[in-house]
């Protein structure tokens, strides 16, 4: 997966970027049929137009680049964030269910579901930490002959 983006500020170890090319869903928002998910999850909270990367390569201040992380790596990052929770809500409550006794099911899961959000909210904590993990999910920013204006010098 890779979007073109622009350096818009550059701090020593540190380069902030906005993205040019940015995805809007499936691009069937006004069609019949389409969902309009996009525009209702930015009216809640509009995307955020500039975000920052560790840069060890001498970035300046709009050079173009394209912003890479591995296929894959956004699924996976949802579903250890989103999927491990869900499942584990799920499970929690169903075990509560199980174990309870007669009349006393509902507060059991209720329980049990909580137990589970906890245990995955470890967990993602754990994750985090992990530097294996976080290389699964790292982005790489390539600078590109072709995306370079002539008036970029510092372009490789």
């Amino acid at each position: 997966m890779e979007a073109r983006a622009t350096v818009v500020r550059v701090e020593p170890g540190r380069a902030w970027f906005k993205v040019d090319d940015r995805q809007d869903g499936c691009g069937r928002c006004d069609e019949p049929g389409g969902c309009r998910s996009v525009k209702l999850a930015y009216s809640i909270k509009p995307p955020t137009e500039v975000f920052s990367l560790p840069d060890d390569s001498g970035l300046q201040p709009g050079e173009p680049v394209l912003i890479r992380m591995k296929d894959g790596a956004p699924l996976l990052g949802a579903l250890g964030s989103y999927g491990l929770g869900a499942c584990l809500l799920v499970a929690g409550a169903a075990l509560g269910h199980l174990i309870a006794s007669q009349g006393r099911e509902d507060l059991f899961a209720l329980f049990g579901g909580s137990l589970g959000i906890l245990i995955a909210i470890g967990f993602n904590r754990l994750l985090h930490r992990s530097r294996r993990w976080r290389g699964t999910l790292a982005m790489e920013i390539v600078r590109d002959r072709q995306l370079c204006p002539q008036t970029v010098e510092k372009c490789v």
